[in-house]
């Protein structure tokens, strides 16, 4: 099983901005990228001229990144989106945003991205009623997310739902902490995705 084993305060530092993967501690004075905002190298503080090809590629590396997603996962996240009707780029988006793992996150029963992942995969979370351990699931609207019950009482999902309050649960889901559960009332929308990325770019980057 692959797995990003790159530093995550070194991802945010490439990209020029916040991804939040280290979850509370992003939010405190110990975040690197707050300490250092520029590149990690030796010339990583020298003004650089980017080509239309590169600023693409800053695009892609940043969404996939965000969502901790390999790039051959990546790769069929777009043909899919490609193959769909509507705006290829609000349809990557969609399925970056409707990942199990990340819907985890997002609702805060996990600090991270990873460490949502990691729940998942030794199954401590429950998707319709039954035992979920793959963080790639796509969900669809009506889905239903638990916390397994034997996992309530586990110390990280304790404190991510304690430390969810600095994170806004979006429209298109529905948490309810005190029951451990959330679901999928709709898809999400533009408006939705927090990350500031220019999903056109991605889709120009594949469609060279």
């Amino acid at each position: 099983m692959s797995c990003i084993i790159s530093s995550s305060c070194k991802m945010c530092r490439r990209e020029g901005q916040k991804l939040f993967l280290k979850g509370d501690r992003c939010y405190t004075d110990k975040c690197s990228y707050e300490r250092r905002p520029y590149p990690p190298g030796q010339h990583g503080q020298r003004r650089m001229k980017f080509s239309e090809f590169a600023l693409q590629l800053r695009e892609k590396q940043k969404a996939r990144r965000y969502y901790g997603v390999m790039e051959g996962q990546f790769r069929k996240y777009y043909a899919r989106a490609a193959a769909q009707k509507g705006d290829t780029g609000l349809n990557l988006l969609r399925q970056l945003e409707l990942r199990f793992d990340n819907i985890v996150y997002t609702l805060g029963f996990a600090a991270s991205r990873r460490e949502a992942k990691q729940l998942i995969r030794h199954n401590h979370f429950m998707l319709n009623g039954k035992r979920a351990n793959i963080p790639s699931i796509v969900l669809k609207p009506g889905d239903i997310i638990e916390v397994a019950e034997d996992s309530r009482e586990k110390a990280k999902v304790m404190a991510a739902i304690e430390g969810s309050s600095r994170r806004e649960v979006p429209a298109w889901l529905a948490a309810e902490h005190s029951a451990y559960k959330g679901d999928v009332k709709e898809l999400p929308a533009r408006e939705h995705v927090t990350l500031p990325i220019e999903e056109n770019m991605i889709v120009e980057f594949y469609s060279r």
